[in-house]
Parts: structure tokens; C-alpha cells; sequence
């Protein structure tokens, strides 16, 4: 018999929960707030890429209050998007297979807005001072990285086309 295309493979629960976990300390690690890094990496590891709210909770053990906070912060960032399940009133929350290039692409403004804070600074605290070249060696940092962005991301591109079609 067929599956259904939304019915997901049958693995070992166990199995899944410890990736699920182990890839959400990886996060927190780097800096993401625990709850939503154990339900991005919950969508993640989701075959369907999509879960409801009611899903995640039951999966990771959780309230619905602590998957609301934590997809906020996860919709915020660019990482997962709800959508409206059809016919229904439950929201699902998605990750794409193109999730890191949006939440990457979304920083390009908030290093502007420290470029020009760091401006600011280099001006203000004065040029020649250790304070100020230091602010300005941050500020030529960013900028490189303003530089090798597009272009990074357009080999990205080009890249995900070749293993993975469009």
C-alpha cells in the first residue's frame, strides 16, 4: 500500500528525539534561545518539514505556551513560516529547505544598522584613538563581510541548483 505524502517515515522515536536534542545544544550553544532551537531542529528532523502547534508540543514534551514563544522568535528570525492549515483554524509552522539562505539574507540589514552605529562610534569617540580604531577595524570587518555576502550567496545559489535542483 502507498503512503500518504504527508505521513511520515517510520523510524525510531528514540532515535529522532536524541538528534532533535542533541542538534538544539548545537544551537544553544551558538547562541539561540533553547525552546525554539529544539523546535527548529523538531521541524527539521520532520519529514514533512511542517508541524502544528499541537505536534510540536506533543513531541517535545512541551506546553503550548512554550511552542508559541518559541515559534514567535523563530518566525522573527526568518527561520520557519506559519501558514494556515486548509480548512482548519491551526496554524502550521514550516521550515523550508532554503532556511538558512532567508534567515542569512534577513542579517544584511541589521549589519547595516551596526555599520552605521560603528560609524558613528569611530566618529564620535575620534578616529585616532585606541577606542575608535578599534571600532573602525570592527567596522572594516563588517563591511568585507557586506562585500563577500552577495556574492556568496549567489554561488550558494548556483551550488543548490546543482545538488538539488531548483
Amino acid at each position: 500500500m502507498p503512503k500518504e505524502p504527508d505521513e511520515e517515515t517510520r523510524r525510531d522515536d528514540g532515535f529522532v528525539s536524541r538528534f532533535v536534542e542533541q542538534f538544539a545544544s548545537q544551537l544553544v550553544e551558538a547562541g539561540m534561545p533553547r525552546m525554539p532551537a529544539r523546535i527548529f531542529a523538531a521541524l527539521l528532523a520532520s519529514d514533512s518539514g511542517a508541524l502544528t502547534s499541537a505536534e510540536l508540543g506533543e513531541r517535545l514534551q512541551v506546553s503550548p505556551a512554550a511552542v508559541s514563544g518559541a515559534v514567535r522568535y523563530l518566525t522573527q528570525q526568518h527561520m520557519v513560516t506559519r501558514e494556515r492549515e486548509p480548512g482548519t483554524r491551526r496554524d502550521i509552522f514550516r521550515v523550508h529547505s532554503n532556511q538558512w539562505y532567508e534567515a542569512l539574507g534577513s542579517r544584511e540589514g541589521v549589519l547595516k544598522r551596526w555599520e552605521a552605529a560603528l560609524r558613528d562610534g569611530v566618529s564620535s569617540l575620534g578616529p585616532d584613538t585606541p577606542a575608535g580604531q578599534r571600532l573602525a577595524e570592527t567596522l572594516a570587518f563588517f563591511e568585507f563581510m557586506q562585500d563577500e555576502f552577495a556574492g556568496m550567496m549567489e554561488r550558494w545559489r548556483v551550488r543548490r541548483e546543482s545538488l538539488f535542483g531548483k
